[in-house]
């Protein structure tokens, strides 16, 4: 007998650097909930790897794309078809204090995590608003919420992607399509790998010290783990979620609120 959930049965579902981390956990959740899913990303190895990691629990497609390409884009999204659920979690970190941001910096920021957002939702909004039905959850990050200093870029970024979020919302309230944002703090993934080699790198601190740093900002004094992101953006696309639109949800262990 087939216990799947059927909350998306018949839905199919795009990841955006659905590789690792929180991608490869969301797809994975939406899997679990009878979508069928398209992961997106730049490293095709990679996501052939998560495909055959995944492909027991559903039908998996992969298609490789830089999402910072409008062209690019334009043809992935039409190699993969209709899409009803959007998951835009490409993104990359970078620190540096302010004074050494260089626009080289400042723009590779905007392009991977804003304007990548901007371009993913225009290839898929126009069949959502024909066929009246549509998810959209933007991965952004508690530094779309708040501010930290040495990621002004980042920071800058992950706060367009929340007014996107909030904007576009509103244009499609009444189109039977939802868009929402998940805010994750600090995630065992590969950026929290970034960060505390960096930190490591530029101090003579440890990799526990700089664990510790980092975890001074959570008051359950722990990183968030993937899948609770993915649970919380799978909840997003429920259908029981539609009249949740238009909102930031903080994944953080308290840090916001």
């Amino acid at each position: 007998m087939n216990t799947k959930p059927s909350g998306l049965a018949g839905k199919h579902a795009v990841v955006t650097g659905g590789g690792s981390g929180i991608g490869a956990a969301t797809a994975e959740a939406l899997l679990r909930t009878g979508a069928r899913v398209t992961l997106m990303g730049r490293d095709l190895t990679r996501l052939h790897a998560q495909r055959e990691a995944l492909r027991a629990l559903g039908e998996v497609a992969c298609a490789s794309v830089d999402v910072t390409e409008e062209a690019a884009v334009a043809a992935a999204f039409e190699q993969a078809g209709p899409v009803d659920v959007l998951i835009n979690n490409a993104g990359q970190a970078q620190a540096a204090p302010f004074t050494q941001t260089d626009i080289a910096l400042w723009q590779r920021m905007l392009d991977v995590n804003l304007t990548g957002v901007f371009l993913c939702t225009r290839a898929v909004l126009p069949g959502m608003l024909e066929r009246g039905y549509g998810r959209i959850v933007n991965v952004a990050s508690t530094a779309g919420q708040i501010g930290y200093a040495y990621v002004a870029a980042y920071c800058a970024a992950k706060h367009g992607v929340v007014g996107l979020t909030r904007a576009l919302a509103l244009e499609v309230a009444t189109k039977g399509i939802t868009v929402n944002a998940v805010c994750p703090g600090y995630t065992e993934t590969e950026l929290l790998r970034a960060s505390l080699d960096q930190i490591t790198s530029k101090t003579s601190r440890s990799e526990q010290e700089a664990r510790s740093i980092l975890l001074r900002y959570n008051p359950q004094h722990r990183f968030v783990a993937p899948e609770e992101v993915a649970n919380a953006a799978l909840w997003l696309c429920m259908p029981g979620s539609a009249a949740i639109t238009g909102q930031s949800i903080s994944v953080s262990g308290g840090e916001v609120t």
